[in-house]
């Protein structure tokens, strides 16, 4: 008896032995925590400002709306960020390290010498990996092998592994984790992708060897593998890889549960859950020297994946105008008050210059001599009238558009391209939240219903009944007969056109999709599962629920816009 007493406790004993061990486990799961940015643009900071665009404060913007010149300012407090955040023990770097990087050697150096400065007084790892502004195969360009020469200490140097085709490489992060360094970029052409099958494989492999030797692994790469705003494969094919989701269904089951990308300079958070029930998540990181000037932190453990977002809201504005003439003080007090808003004011200010840009007849490429001219120039010049004319007010968009019977909704913004601006203002933010029903949205839908009336029936008048108004004018002392027209139409029958159905088909989800994300997963700050949960039931149900409520959600969205146009909500 005293013997079975003695074996049950001692099996009691080693029973809470190991139990308290595999608590202790878990407890002591330390997560991983890295910092990650993308697309930093470096530029070597100019002598002296440029007048650029039309605007009274931000007159040196450009068109890509990127803070060139303050460019080397924001990396330095990025990394100043990263050395003062204890739990921060990797910094990783999406791509597009320089701007000018395929011709300007010296940029590529001077990042580089910041990287280093940074992980000699920290003792923290830098890993990068290259994006289409980095490298080119012309004969004077900066090739991959320099790039590779140049960032050596940051994974180069002490890769585990490398695609001697590509910049493919791996390194370990902490004792569980193993990064993976995806070349995405075209050797040849900047604007196109370059992540072939071959170098998937190659991906793939790594993947499996990590499992292999007990590691999870984590994808890095330049270009898009998920769909981060409404049809990206159509409207911007150049900053999503090609066939991705063949290769989002082959990296998803390959294991790989988190790819940090960059390039569209957009932060958004996507999942894809592949046929077999696992799921890869993108992590899009915005541009770190374009608003909304932003970073990732990465908290890993095996039970989750947390995220959030960091802001760069300071910068040595007394180094920059020190070095750089022509800062105002106005604008280094701006600076100073509220970087934040100043890089939101300078963005607005720059996309506004580079769509008036696109809406020209050199950038839409036709001439003077060619026959569809007038047409497209008169509608065209409708449209970036319209954009400037106040919202409300006399001579104001909202007074136009009452002629028409279309009623602008109210709201703060100044004028169209206020509106415009915002709502490509949240894409890049992140975290879209104008709904069907928000001002933004309806705003910009109504602009376009207006432009469709106002500026074919304009198109009519100046060119196929130009002849008819000038001899109405002399006898009626009116010269607008298709506006004339359209007007009594639009307040007889309501402003229902072709154009209201386009609208409906093409222009509104677009419009909606880029404006508002319900994708249920936080793009800024929050958590998907560890590499520790397997959940692949799960997945496949939720997928199923999303799939499902994403259709009903845009046939909603049709039919209720159905009703807007006849009046009937």
């Amino acid at each position: 008896m005293k013997k079975a007493v003695s074996l049950i406790i001692s099996l009691l004993i080693i029973l809470s032995g190991i139990s308290c061990a595999a608590y202790a486990s878990g407890a002591g799961d330390e997560a991983s925590c890295f910092a990650v940015a993308s697309d930093i643009h470096f530029n070597l900071p100019r002598e002296e400002l440029e007048h650029d665009i039309d605007d009274d404060i931000f007159f040196y913007g450009n068109r890509r709306a990127a803070m060139e010149d303050e460019s080397g300012y924001i990396l330095d407090e990025f990394l100043s960020q990263c050395a003062d955040d204890e739990k921060t023990e990797y910094v990783l770097i999406s791509g597009d390290l320089a701007d000018d990087g395929r011709i300007v050697a010296e940029q590529h150096e001077t990042v580089a010498a910041k990287l280093r400065d940074f992980e000699e007084k920290t003792g923290k790892s830098v890993f990068v990996c290259n994006g289409n502004h980095d490298t080119g195969a012309a004969e004077n360009d900066f090739k991959n092998e320099d790039f590779r020469r140049v960032y050596g200490a940051f994974g180069y140097d002490e890769a585990l592994d490398s695609d001697p085709t590509c910049l493919s490489y791996t390194v370990n992060l902490g004792k569980k984790y193993r990064l993976i360094v995806g070349d995405s970029c075209d050797p040849t052409v900047s604007t196109e992708d370059g992540l072939t099958q071959s170098r998937l494989n190659w991906i793939i492999r790594q993947a499996e060897k990590a499992y292999d030797e007990g590691r999870y692994p984590v994808l890095m790469m330049h270009h898009n593998l998920l769909a981060h705003m409404p049809a990206q494969r159509l409207i911007s094919h150049n900053f999503i890889v090609r066939n991705h989701t063949a290769y989002a269904e082959q990296i998803a089951n390959a294991g790989i549960r988190v790819v940090l990308t960059g390039h569209e300079h957009g932060s958004d958070a996507i999942s894809y859950t592949s046929a077999s029930g696992n799921t890869v998540t993108d992590f899009s990181t915005t541009s770190l020297t374009m608003y909304p000037l932003e970073y990732r932190v990465f908290s890993f453990t095996d039970n989750s994946i947390d995220y959030s977002k960091r802001s760069i809201d300071i910068i040595d504005t007394d180094a920059l105008a020190a070095n750089t003439a022509g800062f105002t003080d106005e604008q280094i007090a701006l600076m100073n008050e509220d970087f934040g808003k100043y890089s939101k004011d300078f963005f607005k200010a720059c996309i506004r210059y580079r769509l008036t840009l696109a809406l020209s007849a050199e950038k839409l490429g036709i001439k003077e001599s060619d026959f569809y001219y007038n047409f497209v120039m008169t509608a065209v010049n409708s449209l970036t009238d319209i954009l400037a004319m106040p919202l409300y007010g006399p001579g104001s968009v909202e007074e136009l558009a009452a002629t028409y019977n279309i009623e602008i909704p109210a709201s703060d913004y100044a004028d169209g391209w206020d509106v415009v601006t915002e709502v490509l203002a949240h894409h890049y933010e992140g975290g879209e939240n104008c709904d069907l029903d928000s001002p933004e949205v309806r705003i910009i839908l109504n602009i376009a219903d207006l432009v469709l009336l106002h500026g074919l029936s304009a198109v009519n008048d100046e060119t196929a009944f130009k002849g008819l108004n000038l001899i109405f004018d002399s006898l009626f002392g009116t010269g607008d007969l298709s506006r004339d027209f359209t007007r009594f139409m639009a307040n007889t029958a309501g402003p229902v056109t072709v154009g209201e159905y386009f609208l409906v088909g093409v222009a509104s989800p677009l419009i909606y999709g880029l404006a508002y994300d319900r994708d249920g997963l936080d793009d800024n700050n929050g958590s998907i599962p560890g590499y520790g949960v397997n959940n692949k039931t799960e997945n496949i149900s939720d997928n199923l629920r999303s799939k499902i409520g994403n259709f009903f959600k845009y046939f909603s969205f049709f039919f209720k816009y159905i009703l807007k146009i006849f009046r009937i909500g």
